[in-house]
């Protein structure tokens, strides 16, 4: 009898099946500081005590893709352990934030599944909720995951393909309790743009760029408990590399776009998300924004800012998809996000 975890297969999902992942798992300062160390962040809220206590919050919260890792990384062993890829994402939406020394565990369940023509292979929608200690709603998402099928002979399940939105509502985003930004031009905050200064249709090149490391995105998939053979085990694609993780090139993307979005405090919800394209260590990413929409919240001195976050290996800034709507090469992550910022 084999004790060893092989994971699951594409014919083992069934429409309504749910998944608890456990344990809680306690994040603590230290993964802050090693997730500062592997990504460029420097938003101000998320890094520093005093800001966060001068604008209405009790502490610095952990940075929002922390969370997001944390519990992504939970459900990887029922969900994406013989995943080809990851696909795409729809209406994360961050519900409160979290602290140093909470504990993070993840509920899941199927709601889309749909057989790949070669019939090697499905496609697995699924639905995540992040829950914290107190047993509170942190985190929800959907996401998609290409998965292996163990018999290729296996009969092709019933297709089911999840209506799903195609934003969030600015009326819908989750503002922290206590969260105020009435006072943020006397902070330290060292963000010279506010929301009134961007314009829909507007783009951003953040200039920067960072060259991926084998080590530094093994270090950090590992971080995040996410134990998906693709990104450890260079047998497990046909190209013989190790695939980065592709939160690793959000959390990247996120961390360089600083430059141009410094007030861009808090993100709140991903209104859709595709990995385009593989990325692999020696490519060097860069990234560029376009403002999408601009919107009020109810809280003082809060707006929100929809943005399309482009990670890219080179091309050129602005350019997204060729003939036929298929993204172009370079392109490496398109990603539709909402985020507070002071008005």
């Amino acid at each position: 009898m084999t004790k060893t975890n092989a994971g699951h297969f594409f014919e083992d999902y069934t429409i309504g099946q749910t998944f608890r992942h456990g344990p809680l798992r306690t994040v603590g300062a230290g993964e802050r500081a090693l997730y500062q160390a592997l990504y460029p962040t420097r938003f101000g809220l998320s890094v520093s005590d005093p800001l966060a206590q001068f604008l209405g919050l009790p502490r610095a919260p952990l940075d929002d893709m922390i969370v997001f890792h944390k519990v992504f990384g939970a459900t990887v062993p029922d969900i994406s352990l013989n995943a080809v890829a990851n696909l795409g994402y729809a209406d994360i939406r961050w519900l409160r934030p979290v602290y140093p020394d909470d504990s993070l565990g993840a509920v899941t369940e199927v709601i889309g599944l749909k057989q790949n023509s070669n019939g090697k292979t499905g496609i697995v929608w699924v639905r995540t909720v992040g829950i914290n200690a107190a047993g509170e709603d942190v985190l929800s998402f959907v996401r998609w995951v290409m998965v292996r099928k163990r018999d290729v002979d296996a009969p092709s399940p019933t297709t089911v393909v999840p209506d799903l939105p195609d934003h969030v509502p600015a009326a819908e985003l989750a503002v922290p309790q206590g969260l105020d930004f009435s006072d943020y031009s006397l902070s330290e905050a060292r963000a010279p743009h506010r929301l009134g200064d961007y314009e829909v249709g507007e783009i951003i090149d953040h200039i920067d760029g960072v060259t991926l490391e084998e080590a530094e995105h093994m270090m950090a998939t590992r971080l995040w408990q996410n134990t998906a053979k693709v990104h450890f085990d260079v047998t497990a694609r046909p190209e013989g590399k190790r695939l980065i993780y592709g939160g690793h090139i959000i959390s990247l993307a996120r961390a360089l776009s600083f430059n141009g979005l410094e007030g861009a405090e808090l993100m709140v919800a991903i209104n859709a998300g595709a990995h385009a394209n593989p990325a692999f260590a020696g490519d060097t990413v860069r990234a560029w924004s376009e403002v999408l929409d601009t919107a009020e919240t109810k809280s003082p001195g809060i707006g929100a800012i929809r943005l399309r976050l482009v990670a890219t290996k080179g091309g050129d800034v602005g350019a997204l998809k060729g003939e036929g709507g298929k993204y172009l090469p370079d392109v490496l992550l398109d990603l539709d996000y909402w985020a507070l910022m002071p008005t």
